[in-house]
Parts: C-alpha cells; structure tokens; sequence
C-alpha cells in the first residue's frame, strides 16, 4: 500500500531560524551597518523573504548594489548556511527504502527553497516538491498540498501525513487537506485554535521514527 507524507521545509526539516540570524550578522558587517541592524534585518525577512524584500533593505540601508544582487546574495548565503541533520536525512532515506512517498511542501520563493533543498541533500532524498510561489498560493491553501502530493506520484484523496512546525500553514492546512498531522513544537505550546495536531514531537527526526513505528504496529496488526 502506497504512503504519502510530506514535510514543512523551514524549521521543520532544517534550522531556518538560525540562518536567518548568522546571514543578518554577517549581511551587518559586510556593509558596515549599525549594531542593531542584525535585529532590523532579521525583522524584515523573518516572515517572508521574496526579491521585493531587498528593494526595502536597499533603501532603508542607502546600499550601492541592486535589489536584484542583494537577493542573489541572499540565497547564497542562506543555502550556505542551512543544515539538515544527517539522521534526519537517513530518516527519509529509510522512509523511502520501505515504500514512503516523501515530498516537501512549503512556503516562500522557488529559488531560495530550491536552493536549500540542493545545498542540504534533501533534494536527493524526496520525491516531489511544491513551494508556494510555483503554484501562485500559499500553505494552508489546499493547491500547495495537493501540487506537492502528485509531484509525488501521489493524490491527497489517497491519505496521508503532513509534519510541519507552524500550527495554522502546516497543521490546520494539513488537516483540512484530508492528511493525518505531526507537530514540530520549536519550543513553543499549542495555541488554542486550530485544532489539535494528531501526534506533537520534538524534531524531524522524532517525526519520521513515528511514521516507520506507526507503519510497523499497522503492519502487524493486519
């Protein structure tokens, strides 16, 4: 019987978050930005980072080089500076091994979110991908998860898992999408709204130790 689960890419399956942090220390230094630039910069593409980002950062920061050079440069530190740990990517691999369609469903501009699938090894270790843009809508949005279903060979009316970090994009959209859901907590407790994730873990790695667990009791149970 064919499985399907798909993963939230950023702080789900590597530490965006972190990236984000040293890229600002680093972008402060380079252009020999004020101390609390780092904080400023981090504020500015925390939520979304798309080319229309650095058009801002260009001018608040009065910087010589173009919108367009600063994004380049952008995506090329972040890709350089994220990680997915190698459990983690042992973890898919055995996914796969037993029969698991994995796929990757998230958020943001296709060429940075490629970018990091390519730099970590991530991209070697799925077998589809929808990032937002490419469809022209965002998680929760029903078409993100079901692009990132067939892209796997797969269709969202057949079931499924979706493991992801935010609890409106990835598990409330997930749900709503028809697919079982596995939170990745970050530190943080349950809001009171959207309804409760299925299973609450504390990492990616947990989060695929599940999956082959669950597969393995099903198994044996039928």
């Amino acid at each position: 019987m064919q499985r399907l689960v798909l993963f939230d890419l950023d702080n789900t399956l590597i530490d965006r978050n972190g990236a984000i942090h040293d890229w600002a220390v680093q972008f402060a230094a380079r252009h020999s930005l004020a101390d609390h630039a780092a904080t400023q910069l981090v504020e500015l593409v925390q939520e979304r980072a798309f080319p229309v980002t650095f058009e801002t950062i260009r001018a608040q920061y009065r910087l010589q080089l173009s919108a367009k050079s600063l994004w380049r440069q952008y995506c090329s530190d972040i890709a350089a500076a994220v990680r997915c740990p190698e459990r983690v990517l042992a973890g898919l691999d055995v996914l796969r091994a037993t029969g698991w369609r994995v796929g990757v469903a998230t958020n943001g501009a296709t060429d940075i979110q490629n970018a990091k699938l390519q730099a970590t090894g991530l991209i070697d270790r799925i077998d589809g991908v929808c990032v937002s843009e490419s469809v022209g809508a965002r998680k929760p949005a029903h078409a993100v998860f079901e692009t990132a279903a067939v892209a796997c060979g797969s269709l969202l009316s057949r079931g499924g898992w979706m493991v992801g970090d935010n609890p409106e994009t990835d598990i409330d959209g997930g749900r709503r999408a028809g697919l079982r859901t596995i939170w990745i907590p970050n530190g943080r407790a349950w809001p009171n709204r959207p309804a409760a994730p299925d299973h609450c873990v504390p990492d990616a790695e947990a989060a695929i130790a599940l999956l082959l667990a669950n597969d393995c009791s099903r198994s044996v149970t039928t």
